[in-house]
């Protein structure tokens, strides 16, 4: 190598404040130097003015910088060098730099060209129709009037389905408010007044106006669901704490002709209690479930009972019903078997004496369709009660109870003259509740048992039931003078002899 190209720098070694583009120059006019002057290669003139319409056809600098590509022979040296200059160039330039000398060397294909023209193409477009006012007025308003359209009818859609959500919530709301008491915590009562033939819906907005219920047309519809009808007409005393359900039951009963005190209670009197179970009764109030108290004691019961001035009283009220009372001896209680057992309500201010006097008038309205028959068979109404209290405790059904009646009357046959040997009357006369009867109890010395004395007795053993009073009165015709209750199954056994008769005993009661 002589001097000369000692001297001469090559194409890796830069130059101070020398760029990467002088360094390509210097290095095309030094290798063109050596070659000879009619070569093809172009002058540095040429080159630089070909380097300069490339660089301004570059969209960017760093395409400028990257994407510089000349198309001419390089020496060896020249190539080498700026082999190294790319080296080093893709080490310190960033990725994205790196990425686009690699894809400059790396030549796209024919497919992958048009691809990139045709997307850079799109964006191009877009880019110039956004910021073109006038390519915006070309477009259809046919086109955009239909976008507007589709907005607002689905905003429409939208609204309406909200505002059916939101009404048919709130009528389910309000539907299922309406079928609740008015006010749960109030219990005063409101007098309301039922037309006789009033309609559901009439009644609905009466018991609406009287502030009963909520809302008279849910009523209506209420009645109609579950097919009630037969509302009797009258006067009622209502709750606004009553359910519908409640308010139709109660209109179903039947309100009064005029209007009374509002129902505090009730006290229930069960067919076949003694005076003496009546008293206690008359302290439950049958109302409730948790069987509260009333404001009725047993005692002040017992005292009102047993006054001979309150009897005296009745009996001039009612002769028929007790006359043969007041005529009877021996008796424990003049009232025994006169209280009608039934369900009475009590009000706020209703008396003790007012409750028995109301038993004592159920009686008499029952009795009051018998006392022709009474007097045709030649008995009192003493008598009747007496036999009517004791088939209601010997018998459950109303056959037996019409056969045990006949049997009673089988026994008082004149020449038979037989006790009617109850157990019944020796119960009452123990003052006392027994499963079984000894001998020794049979004996008890009391006008009541009548084990031991013919005849009726003193008079009744409990309240019967209006079913028992017509077994007396209607008996059933048979010849048995013994019967015998199975304690189990309640089963009545007949017997013509006393033989039969201990045969039963032993099989359905000893045994």
């Amino acid at each position: 190598m002589t001097d000369k190209e000692k001297q001469q720098p090559t194409l890796g070694e830069k130059r101070p404040g020398e760029s990467f583009k002088d360094q390509i120059l210097r290095a095309l006019h030094d290798d063109g130097a050596n070659e000879p002057v009619n070569s093809s290669r172009p002058t540095q003139d040429e080159a630089e003015a070909k380097l300069k319409s490339e660089t301004e056809k570059s969209p960017t600098t760093d395409e400028k910088d990257s994407k510089v590509e000349i198309k001419m022979p390089l020496s060896d040296e020249s190539k080498l060098t700026r082999s190294k200059k790319k080296t080093s160039d893709k080490k310190s330039a960033p990725k994205e730099e790196i990425s686009a000398v690699e894809s400059e060397v790396k030549p796209m294909t024919r497919a992958e060209s048009k691809k990139q023209a045709s997307q850079t193409s799109k964006k191009q477009g877009r880019n110039e129709e956004r910021n073109n006012p006038e390519i915006e007025e070309a477009i259809d308003p046919r086109d955009k009037e239909d976008k507007i359209v589709s907005r607002i009818v689905l905003i429409v859609v939208a609204a309406l389905v909200i505002v059916v959500g939101i009404v048919g919530f709130t009528g389910y709301r309000y539907v299922d408010s309406a079928l609740k008491p008015l006010d749960s915590t109030n219990k005063n009562y409101v007098s309301v007044n039922i037309p006789i033939g009033s309609s559901n819906k009439e009644i609905g907005h009466i018991l609406e106006q009287d502030k009963v219920i909520k809302n008279g047309m849910i009523f209506n519809y209420y009645t109609k669901f579950h097919n009630l009808a037969n509302f009797q007409g009258g006067y009622y005393n209502m709750q606004p704490s009553m359910s519908l359900e409640d308010v139709a039951n109660l209109l179903q009963q039947g309100g009064t002709e005029k209007p009374e005190p509002p129902v505090l209670g009730k006290i229930l009197i069960p067919e076949g209690f003694s005076i003496e179970q009546i008293a206690q009764a008359m302290e439950v109030n049958a109302l409730t479930k948790k069987k509260e108290k009333t404001p009725y004691t047993s005692e002040e019961f017992m005292k009102v009972v047993q006054d001979p001035a309150f009897f005296d009283k009745m009996l001039k009220k009612y002769p028929e019903l007790l006359t043969s009372a007041s005529q009877a001896k021996d008796v424990r209680y003049r009232l025994e078997g006169y209280l009608f057992p039934a369900t009475y309500n009590y009000s706020k201010g209703t008396t003790v004496e007012q409750l028995v006097e109301e038993m004592i008038t159920a009686e008499n309205q029952v009795m009051s369709a018998y006392y022709g028959t009474i007097k045709a068979k030649g008995m009192t109404v003493q008598e009747v009660l007496t036999l009517a209290s004791l088939v209601e405790k010997e018998g459950v059904k109303d056959e037996d109870r019409r056969e045990i009646a006949q049997v009673f009357f089988n026994r008082m046959t004149p020449g038979i003259d037989m006790p009617l040997q109850s157990d019944i009357s020796v119960l009452y006369a123990m003052n006392q509740h027994k499963e079984l009867l000894t001998e020794k109890d049979t004996q008890i010395d009391s006008p009541y048992n009548l084990y031991i004395h013919t005849g009726y007795g003193p008079g009744p053993f409990d309240s019967p039931g209006k079913n028992s009073i017509e077994a007396v009165l209607n008996p059933k015709d048979n010849d048995y003078l013994f019967f015998v209750a199975d304690i189990k199954t309640g089963e009545v056994y007949f017997a013509k002899t006393y033989e039969e008769h201990q045969e039963l005993v032993d099989k359905y009661v000893n045994n």
